[in-house]
């Protein structure tokens, strides 16, 4: 068992993240890297999940490189922490297929993508509610709780929505725990969750920011691209003179988690005094957003281009993260009676 307490985020690799991914996941990660001693973090980039919605080969090739290079850029230090792709530990495969054989298939069928591609299918009125549902879906929490398993999870820091991901994996853990006993089980992981909403930035348009909404701001956008996309964020009419409800408008929601708290404050009373419009508030955010960004956009410039130490850094992550699974799996083995 590790010695450590161990905590281990999943990241999606479908191209760059947004700024709502900024203050929802990747500065708390940083936080979390920077925990002690005592706290052993892990990331690894989600490649394998993304090929059941990603089919064209150059663009999974940009968007594992896009991803990596975001959270890098952000400040994650990869001699702190450990960095790697899916992709590179082998043993998160083989021990999905041994966790396959403890898992009931009634799990499998109340898991929350696969039934919500059912009733899509049942909505749209299809006779095969099974219509566009492959095995890497269906099979998505099995290959899940490898991930998690595999690296001797204690906690995983996800949101919500995530909550079922975590509990299958509990779940899957007793059940191996259970039949092979627990000297050669798996720590139980445990969920760990945001709280409050205060990590849920709103989209352009209101609702949650998402790619899937096509509502969200890129991290690293281009100045000039940057400077047009938050000038086009809608606001309601209401005169320039007249006061204004700072909560009810996008750009100052927005504005507030970038700004510091005086910034914040006297953009606030500005607003509800009235005589200014939303135009300020937009032109505030697009500065603070580009000044916050800037020299990050820069180091992710260098780390994608194709000579950088990207490469290098995920391999070195790769092999460390490979010690720890080849341990687990060949506990694991013994076990299963496959030493």
């Amino acid at each position: 068992m590790a010695a450590t307490t161990t905590y281990l985020t999943g990241i999606q690799t479908s191209g760059m993240p947004h700024i709502g991914n900024y203050v929802g996941a990747i500065q708390p990660a940083l936080t979390l890297a920077d925990s002690g001693p005592d706290v052993e973090s892990m990331y690894f980039l989600a490649d394998y999940h993304s090929l059941n919605s990603t089919k064209d080969p150059q663009k999974l090739r940009e968007d594992i490189r896009s991803v990596a290079a975001t959270w890098l850029a952000c400040g994650l230090d990869p001699t702190r922490t450990i960095l790697y792709r899916q992709s590179g530990v082998p043993e998160v495969f083989e021990l999905a297929t041994i966790l396959s054989t403890v898992t009931a298939k009634g799990l499998m069928n109340r898991a929350h993508a696969y039934k919500a591609a059912r009733d899509r299918n049942a909505e749209a009125g299809s006779a095969d509610l099974d219509a566009g549902v492959n095995m890497g879906l269906f099979n998505y929490p099995i290959l899940m709780a490898a991930d998690i398993l595999v690296m001797e999870t204690n906690y995983v820091p996800v949101g919500r929505d995530q909550a079922q991901h975590i509990e299958y994996a509990a779940d899957i853990a007793g059940a191996f725990n259970h039949l092979y006993g627990e000297n050669y089980g798996f720590p139980v992981p445990q969920g760990r969750y945001p709280e409050g909403e205060g990590s849920v930035l709103p989209g352009i348009d209101g609702r949650k920011m998402s790619k899937s909404y096509d509502n969200h701001i890129p991290i690293f956008l281009p100045e000039n691209r940057l400077k047009k996309l938050v000038r086009r964020i809608p606001t309601d009419s209401t005169p320039v003179a007249e006061p204004k409800d700072p909560d009810s408008s996008v750009p100052f929601r927005l504005y507030e988690q970038f700004a510091d708290a005086d910034q914040v404050a006297a953009m606030r009373k500005r607003l509800e005094a009235g005589g200014t419009g939303w135009g300020e508030v937009k032109d505030a955010l697009f500065e603070t957003l580009n000044a916050t960004f800037a020299g990050m956009r820069e180091r992710y410039e260098q780390l994608v281009a194709a000579d950088s130490e990207l490469d290098d850094i995920l391999a070195d992550g790769a092999e460390r993260a490979r010690t720890r699974a080849r341990a687990t799996l060949a506990r694991v083995r013994y076990a299963i009676g496959m030493d």
